[in-house]
């Protein structure tokens, strides 16, 4: 599962937008193209799909499904590791040799879109208000879907039950001031050694500190232009970089040591996605945790991530394509996929289910998901991430000034640009 909604392959991001420029693709995207409706009927012909890490060892089972309700239609998943996911993908489209249909993170549909190489999503095909907001507007890139979710995960506080009880700590922390106060209570009453873990940089830190600047009414990008410096972003990376400044969260955690450290109370409360769940039952974890929505400023909002399917201009079966990832999108196939390999459904009648509905830690989740958010699907922001990164390790390690942190981000992302 694509734990941290992206990826980064060697290639950069321009690199591919280059390359099918090259081979006579509109740079520009599909975004000039209208979307094309699906023939009517059952799925014909061969189907090749393309899906990543435990979704496409488990596919498989769905595409059975499928074809017993298309007898004429054979599906072919090939399993691609998460690693070389993002090349691969790239080669396909600048060669012109695509599947029909492919796994895409998240955080990457900008890029892919931008090249021109995905088919816009036909407006009867789904309905755009079944699916969570923050996860169908990972598939818009400059007003036209190319896409649909497949799965979600959005992030929560898991927060030691033993430690809160000895802070006195017995609901969630409605506000900033709120959390930080309750932060400190673990640490200074609750007995654990850190009162939270938060990723001090590194690969994927912003999908913990870019919550913040929503929250506070900050973003990415306005207009068509990075706000990375502007004041609220500023005062929320000086919220997040007094934990480390304020001694409640380590600056270096070694590799493994989180899960065991938070089931023994030895670090009160960390920020993580629904995976965790299993991991900690693997630890012994089980009934010794909460789980506690993001605090709120403005708002409450937290990073949605996830998984979505897109079909390619390239496609050989573009009905047929179409046709398996509406079938994926049924609220009744998204809670069996639930039940195969733990993703959460995108579809919000997906959440009907018992096997979710009746699941207190998951119903959390369910509840972030109506307040999640994504970054915006630029060309480049897989570039513009990793500068995001490495400028929250400056800060939260070496001690560079909020202010200053901010400033080099947006100085990074605007010589980058959006790849428009």
């Amino acid at each position: 599962m694509m734990r941290t909604g992206t990826r980064r392959g060697v290639a950069v991001a321009l690199a591919a937008v280059l390359a099918l420029s090259g081979c006579g693709r509109d740079s520009r995207g599909g975004n000039q193209d209208a979307a094309k409706p699906v023939g009517e009927g059952k799925a014909k012909g061969d189907i090749t799909v393309w899906a990543m890490g435990a979704e496409g060892e488990k596919l498989s089972a769905l595409a059975d499904d499928f074809m017993k309700e298309n007898p004429d239609a054979k599906v072919t998943v090939t399993a691609v590791p998460w690693d070389g996911a993002h090349d691969k993908l790239a080669t396909a489209i600048a060669g012109k040799q695509t599947p029909d249909v492919s796994l895409i993170g998240t955080t990457w549909m900008g890029e892919f879109a931008k090249t021109g190489g995905l088919d816009a999503t036909p407006s009867d095909l789904v309905k755009k208000d079944d699916f969570y907001e923050g996860a169908w507007n990972t598939t818009v890139v400059d007003g036209t879907s190319y896409g649909v979710p497949w799965y979600v995960e959005t992030r929560l506080l898991y927060v030691n039950k033993a430690a809160a009880t000895r802070a006195g700590v017995s609901t969630p922390p409605k506000s900033w001031d709120e959390l930080k106060s309750a932060i400190r209570a673990l640490k200074d009453k609750g007995g654990a050694k850190w009162g939270v873990n938060l990723q001090p940089g590194q690969t994927g830190s912003w999908q913990t500190v870019m919550p913040f600047v929503w929250q506070n009414g900050g973003d990415v990008a306005k207009d068509g232009k990075f706000t990375l410096d502007s004041p609220q972003a500023v005062e929320a990376l000086a919220f997040y970089k007094s934990f480390f400044d304020e001694g409640l969260a380590p600056k270096d955690l070694p590799q493994g040591a989180l899960e065991p450290a938070f089931v023994k109370g030895q670090i009160g409360a960390f920020v993580s996605g629904p995976w965790h769940i299993s991991v900690l039952k693997d630890q012994g974890g089980v009934g010794k945790y909460d789980l506690w929505p993001m605090p709120t400023k403005q708002s409450g909002t937290s990073f949605v991530g996830g998984g979505d399917l897109a079909v390619f201009k390239d496609a050989k079966n573009r009905d047929g394509g179409w046709k398996f990832v509406s079938y994926l999108s049924r609220p009744e196939v998204q809670a069996k996929w639930y039940k195969t390999v733990n993703d959460l459904p995108a579809v919000k009648k997906g959440w009907d289910d018992p096997a979710l509905s009746g699941d207190p830690q998951l119903s959390t989740f369910g509840k972030q998901l109506e307040d999640a958010k994504s970054p915006p699907t630029i060309a480049t922001w897989e570039q513009v991430s990793a500068a995001i990164d490495a400028e929250v390790e400056k800060m939260c390690k070496t001690g560079e000034k909020a202010e200053d942190a901010a400033k080099a981000m947006q100085q990074q992302a605007t010589s980058i640009g959006t790849g428009a």
